[in-house]
């Protein structure tokens, strides 16, 4: 078998709502055999995954797929529940999948669902591969690759303390972007997110963190509010270390001035030998070290969130237990065998690793690895309590003293820190410290969770809660709205017509097109950004409040949305283009595939449309969001169908853009009065601001603000750039249209009589991505339209340089047009030049540009050239609509 593609869907999709990996499989010499003809196949396949037995298949029940294995199903069907099993036994408990057939035999699309992308991708190359083996009968291990699996799980996953913010997040419906490979994390989306690292947040005070990072001045500041610290001093040499600890007197303690998880630091200390060797340990962490006096009693952990306490644990050091039988090395293996145990915070556990402290610590007691511990007796393997070296943890949050509890509050505030753990020495919690004797050792910045999240003892507590409380109040989504626009045609033009009329409304709007990223109006990257990637650009941006995002069919098919739901979706119209790719085949399997932006709609959101089209108002029945409708035709009978149903409705009533809810009409705009119609006869450019003003209308933009943005929204290259701009140059006009399939080019040939009385002059391309049949359209079309074409190939996608335009010249020379008034160019600007330089006074030359600025460039600078036009000649807009 092959695997012929094989990617990771990140959010809603062709196949699924849910993030699914997609396959393309070519299943070889297996498409003769289905696995009820492989002799041995489905036992020996249950053999090595018994828990096949629980799937349930179509049939929809258990044992369901064990039915359809004995009947007789196609491999590509068992690779996808075995990648669904394989990530499920890994601990990742996922169930959905489908595989379909392809028009090309044996070769099938599988999709499963996956939690993690990098197990989610292996998931499919390790089923492949088993499911190839049981057939062939060869052995297959299946421990070796469940190992491989949670290996790549571990590798990949958040921390304990990361994952739970971002579980606690995902509860409440809070978007969350990976923002990097580690614990670097945005949630929310645009000017209301917040991001984080492990525990600490974007709030958190920088002067906080760096008091926490300098333990000494954390105590000379804690000590200075009253707040018992034990005494010592920072210290860089031996000798200065060995004269505090004798003025302190032993036993005493040795950590390092910087310093974290416990690294470097050893406690009671109790002779000049010891101190020594603990003063070298600190210093491989820190050149500055403290000695400080040894507290007497059990290590506390406290932990402030926003300034109020939330939880306290006991940490023990690391130690075993002997059974009188086993060796302290075999009772530390046993202990790290446990499953919670892992490397480093991976786990709620971390493993114990032997080191110089644990053997010194051994040699104390006249122990070595190999020596057999009595029954019942512990053997403490670490000097601090830290979970980062071992240690093990026991909540007791409900035993903290009411005063130690506002100490904790106050030493937050003091040092200021939105999240603070605080290291705590005394016998126990239950009295103030100043009855006990205890004493706050030191404070930490970003704080590990673990203890509190999954104790090794006592109540677990969700403490990402209360950090989710501070960062998103009130119940706070942290989301912006998101619009979303998809069709055939149009989506530019309408993404920058709502970007308009929002930012006349105050909005911060950040918009993603073909064209590039605009953030507040400004241009920041250019380039097709109309995929995930351009809608994730703009949802990182923290400047901006609204996102209005353009949505292709490719960046759907290939990847996925970039967001998991959005406010506004619109769907403007599906008409032949890009058929025949990644399994589109069909005008049904295209609208289906543009119709994931609507089915994304939030359900208090608004899908927005084109009662106009057929396959658009299908959805109409299959959406469980808000409605609007908008039509050309005010007597489409859907209309007034969805009007007694509560609906709103946009249409045009004579020359008025007309907008229904209800009883409520609202008389929008004349739409002479809308410059991006061109007087009205522009009825595609109709469409797109019916759609726009639906959109506007779901947002809550009032009519005033939204009559002034139509007003002043013009198709010029600096609002739209590539959609309609028309240059005078001379004595004759350019067009540059970025149009570039045939129902684009329909819709334009209706408004080409209204712009020019002289010829029409062509520039046209197409991608090369397009069928032939397609092309050849294409080819025929242009031939209705114009007078000369000039045929360039500025985008071959995947065909040799000049095919495209070999296959458009055949489509127009299927028709009566003239081969000598056809010319073919390899390069679009040797084809504008020479289109320009055959134009004549009254010409209109329409230039389908690929390369939008350089197109525009060059007309300007010919304009330039030819010079201001004589003063009898009529202005673009006078001599506009004259006919």
């Amino acid at each position: 078998m092959r695997i012929l593609e094989h990617r990771a869907l990140r959010g809603p999709n062709y196949h699924a709502h849910d993030p699914v990996i997609f396959m393309r499989l070519d299943i070889g010499d297996l498409e003769k055999t289905p696995s009820d003809e492989i002799p041995g196949f489905t036992d020996r396949l249950l053999e090595v995954m018994p828990s096949l037995r629980e799937h349930r298949c179509s049939p929809g029940y258990p044992g369901g797929f064990v039915e359809r294995l004995r009947r007789g199903t196609w491999a590509a069907h068992i690779v996808e529940h075995v990648a669904i099993e394989l990530q499920s036994l890994a601990g990742m408990e996922v169930g959905f999948g489908k595989t379909r057939t392809t028009k090309q035999r044996g070769v099938y699309t599988i999709v499963y669902r996956y939690l993690d992308e990098e197990s989610g991708l292996q998931a499919g190359r390790e089923a492949v591969d088993l499911v190839e083996a049981v057939a062939a009968g060869r052995v297959v291990e299946l421990q070796p690759i469940l190992r491989r699996l949670h290996e790549t799980k571990d590798a990949n996953a958040f921390g304990p303390s990361t994952g739970a913010l971002v579980e606690e997040a995902r509860r409440r419906g809070i978007p969350v972007l990976r923002l990097n490979e580690g614990s670097y994390v945005q949630l929310g989306y645009g000017a209301r997110q917040q991001r984080i690292q492990a525990t600490m947040t974007g709030r958190t005070s920088g002067i906080g963190v760096e008091i926490a990072g300098d333990k000494d001045r954390t105590k000379r500041v804690l000590a200075d509010a009253g707040i018992p610290v034990p005494k010592g001093e920072a210290v860089r040499t031996l000798r200065g270390a060995l004269e505090v600890a004798e003025e302190l007197g032993y036993p005493v303690v040795v950590k390092p001035l910087n310093g974290n998880h416990g690294r470097g630091i050893t406690t009671n200390i109790r002779t000049p030998q010891d101190l020594e060797a603990a003063f070298e340990t600190a210093q491989k962490v820190s050149p500055e070290v403290i000695i400080e006096r040894y507290l007497q009693g059990c290590d506390f952990r406290l932990l402030v969130i926003n300034y109020k306490f939330v939880a306290a644990a006991r940490r023990d050091p690391a130690h075993v237990v002997g059974n009188g039988r086993s060796t302290v090395r075999e009772l530390i293996d046993a202990v790290n065998a446990d499953p919670r145990r892992g490397e480093g915070h991976e786990r709620a556990l971390t493993r114990i690793r032997v080191d110089k402290v644990t053997e010194w610590l051994l040699a104390q007691r006249g122990l070595t690895l190999d020596s057999v511990v009595p029954e019942g007796e512990v053997v403490v393997l670490k000097t601090t309590a830290n979970l980062s070296s071992g240690g093990t943890a026991t909540d007791v949050t409900d035993e903290v003293h009411p005063a130690v509890r506002l100490m904790a509050e106050r030493i937050a505030r003091i040092v200021d820190l939105d999240i603070m753990g605080i290291d705590v020495v005394a016998p126990h919690l239950r009295k103030p410290l100043h009855e006990t004797g205890g004493g706050v050792v030191e404070v930490n910045a970003a704080p590990g969770f673990r203890m509190h999240l999954e104790p090794t003892t006592g109540t677990r507590r969700n403490v990402a809660a209360p950090v989710l409380d501070m960062l998103f109040p009130n119940g706070s989504k942290g989301t912006i709205p998101i619009v979303a626009v998809t069709g055939t045609n149009g989506k530019t033009t309408t993404v920058s017509l709502i970007s308009h009329i929002l930012t006349r409304n105050g909005a911060r709007v950040g918009t993603a097109t073909t064209t590039g990223v605009e953030l507040q109006g400004q241009v920041v990257v250019e380039g097709d950004y109309s995929g995930p990637s351009g809608a994730q650009f703009v949802l990182r941006e923290p400047t901006v409040d609204h996102a209005v995002l353009e949505v292709a069919r490719g960046g759907i098919l290939r990847r996925g949305l970039g967001f998991e739901e959005c406010d506004v979706g619109i769907l403007l119209n599906v008409s032949t283009d890009h058929l025949g790719e990644g399994g589109i085949d069909t005008l049904e399997d295209l609208s289906r595939l543009k119709g994931t932006v609507v089915e994304a709609v939030k359900r208090s959101g608004t899908a927005v449309l084109n009662a106009d089209d057929p396959l658009v108002l299908a959805f109409r029945e299959r959406l469980r969001c808000n409605i609007a409708l908008f039509s050309l035709d005010p007597d489409n009978p859907v209309l007034e169908d969805h009007l007694d149903s509560g609906g709103c409705v946009v249409t045009v009533v004579g020359n008025s853009i007309v907008l229904r809810q209800g009883l409520a009409e609202f008389d929008v705009a004349d739409v002479r009065d809308i410059p991006l119609t061109l007087n009205g006869k522009a009825t595609f450019n109709i469409q797109n601001v019916m759609a726009a003003v639906a959109a506007a209308h779901a947002l809550g933009v009032p009519e005033d603000v939204l009559r002034g943005a139509l007003a002043t929204f013009t198709p010029s290259y600096g609002q739209i750039p590539g959609r309609m701009n028309l240059f005078d140059v001379g004595g004759f006009k350019v067009l540059i249209d970025y149009g570039h399939n045939v129902a684009a080019l329909q819709a334009l040939a209706k408004v080409l009589p209204y712009l020019s009385h002289g010829r029409r002059i062509n520039v046209g391309s197409a991608s090369g991505n397009r069928r032939d049949q397609d092309l050849e359209a294409f080819g025929r079309t242009l031939a209705g339209m114009y007078d000369m074409i000039f045929l360039c190939d500025p985008d071959p996608r995947g065909r040799a340089p000049g095919e495209t335009a070999q296959v458009i010249e055949r489509g127009i020379l299927s028709t009566d047009f003239p081969a000598s008034r056809l010319f073919v160019y390899e390069d679009e600007l040797d084809a504008i030049d020479a289109a320009l330089a055959e134009a004549r006074d009254g010409d209109l030359v329409v230039v389908q540009a690929d390369d939008i600025r350089a197109a525009v460039q060059r007309v300007r600078e010919v304009k330039e050239e030819l010079g201001p036009r004589p003063a009898s000649t009529p202005a673009a807009s006078d001599r506009f609509l004259t006919r």
